[in-house]
């Protein structure tokens, strides 16, 4: 199978992913912010999701400004939204596009970094929720869309305290373990078909997470969101056609 640095050399032709159509979730910002934009510069139409809806505008703008296809928005607040919510945003998309060639699991919280001695139940709850539960959720209801495409790609973003436990990241690394084990039953359920379905380690990335995690940490050092996006056309887009229930690794 392809492996991670197969993904990291990926160069997408500039028409690549044209008349695609993929849904990201934390699009406002950070990696979603850049992939997004990515994956509009080489022809995609790209659904922008996440809980604030101006810096969703502001990445639509962007795109648009780029001379990207039109954009589209679907605000969704991961750690409020209720069945309705998630059928409401996959009708939306049903009406307007068709069918979905691409979802992303970008979105999550960190929580805090306490060990789990002391570790804060309703926080657990929370982690948990947005981390996984709402990405199981979305990725049920936009399977029927999925399944319209003839070429269908699920990524889900894990990281590396979703490999290896590590002490004090709780909640955070939990949930991370899991979403590659949704990745993997996910994939293995649709094994045969259009639909792909992965998981990607972004790595060190200068992001407000990272900020959150290491408030002291030189940023000068992290890499920047739009340096990785290549790994990310790659399973987003044809080139990575047949491959599933891999992990891969952006650095």
């Amino acid at each position: 199978m392809p492996t991670s640095s197969v993904a990291r050399s990926h160069r997408a032709a500039s028409d690549e992913l044209h008349d695609r159509v993929i849904l990201v979730t934390g699009a406002g910002n950070g990696i979603g912010r850049a992939v997004s934009l990515a994956l509009a510069s080489h022809g995609a139409t790209v659904i922008l999701s996440g809980r604030t809806v101006r810096r969703l505008e502001k990445t639509h703008d962007d795109i648009l400004a780029a001379g990207g296809p039109q954009p589209g928005i679907a605000p969704l607040n991961l750690e409020k939204a209720l069945a309705d919510d998630y059928d409401r945003t996959a009708q939306a998309i049903a009406t307007t596009y068709g069918r979905l060639d691409g979802l992303l699991h970008n979105a999550g919280i960190l929580g805090q970094l306490s060990p789990i001695d002391h570790y804060d139940v309703p926080t657990w709850c929370r982690v948990m929720h947005v981390n996984v539960t709402a990405a199981f959720a979305l990725t049920q209801v936009c399977l029927p869309l999925l399944r319209k495409s003839q070429d269908a790609s699920v990524v889900f973003t894990s990281s590396g305290v979703g490999r290896q436990g590590r002490a004090l990241w709780g909640a955070y690394a939990v949930s991370k373990f899991a979403v590659e084990g949704l990745s993997e039953v996910l994939a293995d359920e649709t094994r045969g078909s259009a639909i792909r379905v992965n998981s990607i380690n972004p790595g060190a990335t200068r992001t407000a997470m990272r900020l959150e995690a290491y408030p002291a940490e030189d940023r000068s050092r992290l890499a920047d969101p739009a340096t990785l996006v290549a790994p990310y056309l790659y399973l987003l887009g044809p080139a990575s056609r047949g491959v599933s229930g891999e992990r891969f690794d952006c650095q």
